[in-house]
């Protein structure tokens, strides 16, 4: 990796450092970069355990928004993709070396498409050393919420905000109550969900004709567009996005229109406010009066109006977001890094390290050693039966470990959790600010020279994968990636 952090001096007592962020969205109409800076700061004291935590993103350089190009109905063109980003890094002055972190991320229906995950492999690859191919629409939803500034809106006001990220394939829910995540879910509303050309309609996505179907509003590819009979079925599905986010009555087919047969939100607060992103959002922010309701080749202008014109809607109070059509972009370039806590435990010449699946362990699991190793043990073997020498993370809230006897006992658990598994690097990832004193006793108790990855401060679900970089601020942390590599068939 080339030497793109830039250190600023001292801020507070501790060292500033500013890293360099790439974010790529292969979406259902539009792909776009941004670069960003990502200031990281010592927020200790001289005297103290640092203390580490990013103070500020500046997005500084925006791609113009281009269209998805597209092979076909089932396939993304790799190559107009990759000729975009290539030629969107020149404009900004950057190469792949020049890259600490950020993501590559393919949302929407394109999610769908049959190579998508050659894609996002293509766009790794070519995009630097650290950066993550990552989909999944509950990710999505949070990095499109946060870009949209739904996050620290719902704290400045000491609200339930929910942002509402209609694209082209997809609507992406993300709740936030005073600046806490609160639940995701992501519906099949959007705006290319029906493709119009020369006033016939040429694609409809097979959700989208059944729900016009159900409500007496029958229409096939070859149809002439008939935009009263479209707009009839957009009210139906804005009333559908007042009923995801609390504010609307639900009836028996609003469970069929989430994604992946996703579920509402279990809502722990009512919605008080909404955001919107996405494409889409920028007609229901600005509405247009007249025009051709087809200009884009899709229907998203008149599913903005009637998003617009929702009665559900008026109950709830509107606020303007930070980005509309360039979110999940924003959030996906200034809001996917973390950085670990201060007292860690790496083999440097084992990081950068990517795409690390994780076993999280439940708590009462973890807090039951005989049945932690056995548990940790099948599961390994798990994603190990093809003996691919992947490597493989545990991640664990080490809550209730804070005693050196208890730390101890854990790293002998870890140990002989992982016995079968050989010549790669372990690696933990914990909640509780254990990792040094962890890895420390873990490194004592091998029997083998084997890396070791102990990291803390980072929350993860199982089935996540994390991306590991490279130590920065004089080695006191090391930035991670957390995502899911879900891909929507």
């Amino acid at each position: 990796m080339g030497c793109a952090c830039e250190t600023t001096g001292a801020i507070g007592g501790g060292l500033r450092q500013v890293l360099t962020s790439v974010g790529i969205d292969i979406g259902t109409s539009t792909t776009q970069l941004i670069f960003s800076h990502i200031t990281i700061v010592n927020m200790a004291n001289a005297i103290s355990v640092p203390r580490i935590e990013i103070l500020d993103t500046d997005v500084f350089y925006k791609s113009p928004i281009y269209f998805t190009p597209l092979l076909n109905d089932l396939d993304i063109d790799a190559d107009g993709v990759k000729k975009i980003v290539t030629d969107e890094y020149k404009k900004a002055g950057m190469e792949p070396d020049d890259i600490n972190t950020g993501a590559v991320i393919i949302t929407g229906e394109s999610a769908r498409k049959e190579n998508a995950n050659e894609v996002l492999e293509a766009m790794s690859d070519l995009a630097g050393d650290f950066v993550v191919a990552t989909a999944g629409p509950d990710l999505e939803s949070v990095l499109a919420a946060r870009g949209a500034g739904a996050d620290w809106m719902s704290d400045e006001n000491r609200t339930t905000i929910c942002n509402l990220d209609v694209g082209g394939g997809t609507t992406n829910l993300a709740v936030f109550n005073r600046g806490s995540l609160e639940g995701t879910s992501c519906l099949d509303i959007g705006g290319r969900l029906i493709k119009v050309n020369n006033g016939k309609i040429t694609y409809i996505f097979h959700k989208t004709e059944k729900l016009a179907k159900a409500h007496g509003l029958e229409m096939h590819v070859g149809d002439v567009a008939d935009k009263d009979k479209i707009r009839k079925l957009c009210d139906i599905m804005a009333k559908h996005l007042a009923v995801a986010i609390g504010i609307g009555a639900p009836d028996d087919e609003h469970d069929s229109l989430y994604t992946n047969d996703g579920k509402i939100i279990d809502f722990k607060h009512k919605v008080e406010g909404v955001t919107f992103s996405g494409g889409v959002s920028d007609i229901v922010y600005n509405p247009v009066a007249g025009g051709d309701p087809f200009r884009y080749g899709d229907i998203g202008p008149i599913l903005g109006d009637a998003i617009n014109d929702c009665p559900d809607f008026r109950n709830v109070k509107r606020y303007q977001s930070v980005e509309t059509i360039r979110a999940t972009v924003v959030g996906a370039g200034s809001h996917t890094t973390n950085v670990s806590g201060s007292t860690i435990n790496y083999d440097k010449h084992t990081l950068p390290i990517k795409n690390v699946p994780i076993i999280r362990v439940k708590q009462e699991v973890e807090e039951d050693l005989p049945l932690f190793e056995k548990t940790l043990q099948e599961r390994i073997q798990v994603y190990d039966s093809g003996n691919t020498g992947e490597v493989i993370g545990v991640g664990m809230s080490g809550q209730t470990y804070e005693h050196f006897d208890d730390i101890q006992a854990l790293a002998k658990s870890i140990l002989r959790g992982f016995k079968n598994y050989k010549n790669r690097p372990i690696v933990v990832v914990l909640e509780n600010d254990i990792a040094k004193v962890l890895g420390n006793a873990i490194k004592a108790y091998m029997e083998e020279d084997q890396p070791l990855i102990c990291i803390d401060s980072i929350f993860v679900r199982d089935g996540d994968y994390v991306d590991i970089g490279v130590p920065v601020a004089s080695g006191h942390v090391v930035p991670v990636i957390t995502k899911t590599l879900i891909f929507n068939h």
